[in-house]
């Protein structure tokens, strides 16, 4: 099994609703995203997922993200704007963008980082 992994990063406020606790206070993070593809096999040219078009992927679900109020922001207007929670909407907004590929790689799993030291992490 192959894998390849990019990270990215990105500033973010949000409020925990229901939470006791510091974190329903409004706050800000700077988040630590990385995305992880896995594969058994690699393409003719002998890789398992082109880096280039991987960052422009996360990148364009990363850039919609960056400096927003995650609360005012679809879907976290309905659901905490958790660490699992955004690692699950990283991965949905990037399987949507991914090309398919030959050779069958896909998302293993999204971490996302709020802190260097806790992190969450989505597994399809």
């Amino acid at each position: 099994m192959y894998e390849v992994s990019v990270d990215e990063t990105f500033s973010a406020g949000h409020a925990l609703r229901g939470y006791k606790g510091k974190c329903e206070n409004v706050h800000g993070h700077n988040y630590k995203v990385r995305v992880t593809l896995a594969g058994k096999e690699l393409d003719s040219v002998g890789l398992l997922y082109d880096f280039v078009h991987l960052k422009q992927v996360i990148q364009v679900v990363i850039g919609s993200l960056d400096h927003r109020f995650l609360n005012d922001f679809a879907p976290f207007d309905s659901i905490n704007p958790s660490a699992e929670n955004i690692a699950r909407y990283i991965y949905d907004e990037t399987s949507k963008q991914m090309k398919q590929t030959e050779n069958g790689a896909g998302i293993s799993s999204i971490t996302v980082w709020e802190t260097d030291v806790t992190a969450a992490t989505y597994r399809p």
